[in-house]
């Protein structure tokens, strides 16, 4: 007897009336969130998540090597470089910040004259320490933080000069001015005709950092073209006199970063905190660089996206040697900016600096009708509407079991289950945004209330001025969640969904200039 593939016309009633009543089975064995229902399962409760690794930090600071000062082959008045990364997590790079984020807007070289510094000084420039005398051998600066250099008149030696062009040169608080004898190039070539170098800095340093004593050969060497007052068999080598530093009393007050405020600072503690993400040392103080890095990050599973860095200078034994950017997840305050230092490293300049989200309450702590269970479809922040035959789609809870963190959360779904439309929950105004800056859009979103059959249908989409800018759907504990979006200077942000009983919750929104 041959059967057929296909089953009986009865036999499909039979299996469509099992599947129909194992649905209607499964979910009235639900109790929705209105009815302060559970979970179907155990869900992720967030720690507060990894400490700062301060011995690591530490450890990297003793390895990197960012001392420099006036290249021998490179022209005057170079523009300066971009901003360079030494190390991440440990280990030793050379690479830019838009090369370790991805970043297309990082930094590139910055023209070296900037006319908006002087009002910031906090001082003039004094000496630090004075040169040798001229008829005895000195040594240039090699430290952090260089700049640029130009080449002042050299018929004195010319303080005036070299300070007057510092002031134009973006973020300089220290020169240091010498002459550099059988330089070919400073001889010869540059049209500045002059050999007296006058060298700038972004930290200040001192006479300990004078290892710079020449003795390269810069003349062209035997066999080439040799100017005829140079003996062919010896070849001249630099060397350098008159080597005297000149700074501010400390480091500028740098401007708080795009996307950025300023927490506290600057103090002689960094921060041991919780939510750290990791670190970067750069070659110089730079505060826009960290905001880079921070959002540059990547996402921490747990804890989402970079809210937070600590920029740091490191003093190792007197001398500036490299500049931290520690990173977190969770903004901190002063109040954990307790590490001063190990051995013979002193942290300084430590500064803390949370990224403003635009979006007010995205983790729904506003809500506070109660203390124990009870929900709204809107509060003074946040407004959920339904479809009009729809009922309560899109809620606020105070309920701890169904936050994230804290206390309250936001669902998508009917509350009580009567329903399977799709709700919509958006802050109560538009959001204030920049014309033309792209922005992201983070949360945490769980799909896990009904368990996995019925939450396959879950689905929350983020919609930006009405388009939809991101996606998610199906059954997920908590989950970070992002999307990217161009400011307007007033746009509207909502998340919609999802039919219940797919619920949805969402919590810890936050929305990040990019």
């Amino acid at each position: 007897m041959v059967h057929s593939g296909m089953p009986s016309f009865s036999r499909l009633l039979a299996l469509s009336a099992l599947v129909i009543s194992l649905v209607i089975s499964s979910t009235s064995a639900i109790v929705p969130p209105g009815q302060q229902g559970a979970f179907n399962q155990s869900i992720t409760q967030p720690s507060d998540g990894p400490m700062t690794d301060a011995n690591l930090i530490v450890q990297t600071a003793g390895e990197v090597n960012q001392k420099s000062g006036a290249p021998d082959d490179e022209a005057p008045d170079a523009d300066i470089p971009p901003t360079s990364v030494t190390a991440i997590d440990g280990v030793l790079m050379s690479s830019t910040v838009a090369d370790v984020t991805g970043s297309t807007s990082s930094h590139r070289r910055r023209p070296r004259h900037y006319f908006g510094r002087l009002d910031r000084r906090q001082s003039g420039f004094e000496e630090i320490f004075a040169g040798l005398p001229a008829d005895q051998h000195d040594a240039a600066i090699e430290g952090t933080a260089y700049l640029t250099y130009t080449l002042v008149p050299n018929s004195t030696y010319n303080i005036d000069a070299c300070l007057a062009w510092a002031a134009t040169i973006d973020g300089c608080v220290f020169v240091n001015l010498y002459y550099e004898f059988n330089n070919y190039l400073l001889d010869f070539v540059f049209s500045e005709e002059s050999n007296l170098k006058c060298v700038a800095y972004a930290d200040i340093h001192d006479a300990s950092e004078k290892t710079n004593f020449g003795g390269q050969a810069s003349y062209p060497q035997a066999g080439g073209y040799i100017l005829s007052s140079v003996d062919n068999n010896t070849v001249p080598l630099t060397y350098i006199t008159q080597s005297s530093g000149w700074g501010l009393q400390s480091l500028i007050d740098p401007a708080d970063p795009d996307g950025y405020s300023l927490v506290f600072g600057p103090t002689g503690g960094a921060n041991n905190a919780a939510g750290y993400m990791g670190f970067a040392l750069i070659d110089k103080y730079d505060v826009n660089a960290c905001a880079q890095l921070c959002n540059g990050r990547g996402i921490d599973p747990v804890g989402g996206g970079c809210a937070y860095f600590n920029i740091w200078r490191a003093v190792v034994d007197g001398n500036p040697t490299t500049y931290t950017c520690a990173m977190y997840y969770l903004v901190t305050d002063e109040s954990t900016a307790v590490n001063t230092g190990q051995g013979s490293l002193v942290v300084t300049y430590s500064r803390g600096y949370k990224r403003i989200s635009v979006l007010p309450d995205g983790g729904f702590e506003g809500y506070t009708a109660c203390d124990d269970f009870c929900f709204t479809t809107s509060d003074g922040t946040w407004i959920g509407t339904s479809p009009s035959d729809g009922d309560q789609d899109a809620t606020i809870f105070f309920f701890p079991p169904y936050a994230y963190t804290g206390h309250s959360v936001g669902l998508l779904g009917a509350a009580f289950g009567d329903d399977s439309l799709l709700g919509t929950l958006s802050p109560a105004v538009p959001l204030a945004t920049k014309a033309g800056v792209s922005y992201s859009i983070q949360c945490f979103i769980n799909t896990a209330f009904s368990g996995s059959t019925l939450e396959a249908s879950a689905n929350v989409d983020i919609t930006w001025n009405s388009a939809t800018v991101g996606s998610f759907s199906g059954f997920s504990d908590w989950q970070f969640v992002q999307a990217t979006a161009t400011g307007t200077g007033s746009d509207t942000l909502a998340f919609v969904g999802s039919p219940a009983p797919a619920w949805a919750f969402i919590d810890n929104c936050f929305v990040y200039q990019a």
